[in-house]
């Protein structure tokens, strides 16, 4: 299972490196409109909010399982 994971986010990462430089319009359209530092800001936000919602969740299972602990 580790191998096919690892597998598809190696390829993930380098296929499109050897695709070939394709132009996405809509990106150069957000480029020159000066809008893709908002598109990048939004997608940040995104990804703050959830590595911060992960942190929360493994800071509550922890203090779970350290109470499962002081019962036994």
């Amino acid at each position: 299972m580790k191998n096919k994971l690892l597998t598809f986010f190696i390829a993930g990462i380098f296929l499109p490196l050897f695709s070939g430089a394709q132009e996405i319009e809509m990106a150069d359209n957000f480029r020159s409109n000066g809008k893709i530092y908002v598109v990048i800001a939004v997608m940040i936000l995104i990804l703050v909010g959830i590595f911060l919602y992960l942190l929360s969740i493994g800071n509550r299972i922890s203090r779970l399982e350290k109470k499962l602990g002081e019962r036994k």
